[in-house]
């Protein structure tokens, strides 16, 4: 029973942690565009043209 006692509030505050990460992504805009970067595998560079 001790260690239940300790193993979840470690388990809450480390989900409390992961959740907090997550808003700050999403308030630094790391979700703002999905589709850019899974489509800029499709666009040519310019530098590899020339070459």
């Amino acid at each position: 029973m001790n260690g239940l006692a300790l193993l979840i509030p470690i388990a809450l505050g480390l989900g409390l942690l992961g959740l907090a990460a997550f808003f700050w992504s999403l308030r630094r805009g790391q979700f703002d565009d999905l589709d850019g970067a899974a489509l800029r595998i499709f666009i040519e560079d310019e530098e590899e043209e020339a070459a």
